[in-house]
């Protein structure tokens, strides 16, 4: 028997976020711990009259293949993975690790190798399909976040509002929200963060901010645009820490100068974040700039799904750009990093307050 908080997953999944419709071509991609949302899924998609396509990985998959896998490997063109996405109309991934540290000690380069040689699959993905992606709750992230599993169950789906008699009411609700912030922000030139550790300005004038509220990224709640690419001067520090598929980053500092990262370290793997930047050009430069705004969540738990929505958080990203955005940073990598304005942090629009305190001043 399917769990009813997995039925009503399942149908937020593929009815509000992807639009599934009759006759799509619909990829699952589901790590093994999360089999019983492969079965709520794969029923809701042929209920909507689609075609589920399975595809259930083994939560070392990843560990095996940086592991053994020659660099003629990682050299070789994706062309299965290229003609397969080619003919996929809705991608729904969910991930659910059993191990978060299980690519701690990966090849560097390795990784960077396999994020640069998926990146034609990954541009069809994020322009010519209908995608999400979402976690499952497990017992590896319930530690991360520092919490029990039934206290992180229940922040996963409190998160998505799951238990709400209606969620997609509530994620129109945010939505609406936060096109009143983007109404204010689509009119400023220079955007300044300020904040512990924290000094930095750039530039998104005639730029788009694009409003998220569920359909990229469940769950979501976050404005996010591409600042102009040389315009980033100042520095910025990132106590939340991150990760670049499953290997962490702690206390990252960042200096920028005409829009380029000149100085970086991290107290924790600098030797992944020295390996991203040297990834290609763009790796250095911003392509995203993004404000949190699910109140709903209110610690971090070390998984960036989550983080970046932390409501009175910003997140800036290294690497490509969104073309929504009007953004034009070229690059293999799209590295989000958190932080937190909520004690002592503000965001000011032109010189005026924004955001103090992680609190909106509209």
């Amino acid at each position: 028997m399917i769990h009813p908080i997995h039925e009503k997953w399942a149908k937020l999944l593929t009815d509000y976020c992807t639009s599934v419709k009759p006759g799509d071509n619909v990829l699952l991609y589901i790590q093994t711990p999360a089999i019983d949302m492969a079965r709520a899924l794969t029923r809701q998609v042929l209920k909507m009259g689609a075609k589920p396509i399975m595809r259930l990985y083994y939560p070392e998959f990843e560990q095996d293949v940086y592991e053994l896998a020659s660099d003629r490997y990682f050299e070789s063109e994706p062309s299965f993975e290229l003609a397969e996405i080619k003919q996929i109309d809705a991608w729904i991934r969910i991930g659910a690790p059993s191990n978060t540290k299980s690519l701690q000690n990966a090849d560097k380069k390795k990784v960077a190798a396999a994020m640069k040689q998926n990146r034609p699959v990954q541009n069809i993905r994020l322009n010519e399909t209908r995608w999400v992606g979402t976690l499952y709750p497990t017992a590896a992230l319930a530690q991360d976040a520092d919490m029990s599993l039934d206290e992180y169950e229940k922040f996963v789906y409190g998160a998505m509002f799951l238990y709400d008699e209606d969620p997609v009411a509530q994620w129109n609700e945010i939505h609406s929200m936060q096109e009143k912030l983007i109404n204010r922000l689509k009119v400023a030139n220079e955007v300044h963060i300020k904040g512990d550790g924290t000094d930095l300005k750039m530039n998104v004038k005639d730029r788009i901010w694009v409003n998220s509220a569920g359909l990229k990224n469940m769950p979501s709640g976050e404005v996010f645009t591409g600042p102009i690419e040389n315009s980033a001067n100042g520095t910025i520090t990132y106590k939340i820490p991150s990760s670049v598929r499953g290997v962490e980053v702690e206390n990252v500092r960042l200096t920028f100068k005409d829009g380029k990262v000149v100085d970086a370290h991290a107290d924790k793997g600098n030797d992944l974040l020295q390996a991203q930047l040297e990834t290609d050009d763009g790796a250095r430069f911003l392509g995203e700039l993004g404000i949190g705004t699910n109140y709903n969540i209110q610690k971090p738990t070390k998984q960036i799904l989550y983080d970046e929505k932390i409501g009175g958080t910003i997140h800036l990203a290294l690497g490509q750009s969104y073309p929504e955005t009007l953004g034009t940073n070229d690059s293999a990598i799209h590295w989000d990093m958190i932080c937190d304005l909520r004690k002592g942090g503000a965001i000011y629009l032109d010189g005026e307050l924004f955001q103090e305190n992680g609190e909106f001043k509209l």
